[in-house]
């Protein structure tokens, strides 16, 4: 009749749909739930140097330096679906010769079952804060925000980002 092959490829390919509509179903569950939250940040002390920097040019350019206080509480954002959080603290600028800068200085991963409650005073800038110019000096429109990625254990990654955005002038130090 059937040899052992033909059955075990159809208990294998009944088994593989019945794991993927479970998947879906599981997906579908977490799909709605509203990943928003509050948090609260400022910038400690905010400083800019101009410094070397050693490329081809060994042009002059703007380098940040600056810390900062964090208060969130991310333990709602957590469910069966979430494996873990990827945050990151992003600057977003412009100068006259670029329209839009985005630079990364902090970022960090939750994962399931760790503390997710964030209280960091005075943190330093995991990344250097470099300028491509002169543009960070006295700039008035640098924007911090704080964002993040819930990566899921079934479905669709999903970015959030609170109502938490910092605006701060650079001062200039030499």
């Amino acid at each position: 009749m059937h040899s052992v092959l033909t059955r075990g490829n159809a208990i294998l390919a009944y088994t593989l749909s019945v794991l993927a509509a479970l998947t879906f179903f599981c997906f579908i569950s977490t799909v709605f739930i509203d990943y928003r939250t509050e948090a609260t940040m400022n910038t400690v002390k905010v400083v800019v140097k101009n410094v070397p920097d050693y490329g081809v040019a060994r042009e002059k350019n703007d380098l940040g330096f600056l810390t900062f206080d964090l208060q969130t509480d991310l333990t709602h954002l957590f469910n069966w679906n979430v494996k873990q959080l990827f945050l990151y603290l992003t600057a977003e600028y412009s100068t006259p010769t670029n329209k839009l800068n985005q630079v990364v200085l902090w970022d960090k991963i939750i994962l399931r079952g760790e503390n997710a409650v964030l209280d960091f005073k005075n943190m330093n800038t995991k990344y250097y804060f470099w300028d491509d110019g002169k543009g960070l000096k006295d700039n008035p429109n640098v924007t911090l925000t704080l964002s993040w990625i819930i990566v899921p254990n079934a479905g669709l990654y999903f970015q959030g980002q609170p109502q938490c955005h910092t605006d701060l002038v650079m001062e200039h130090y030499s």
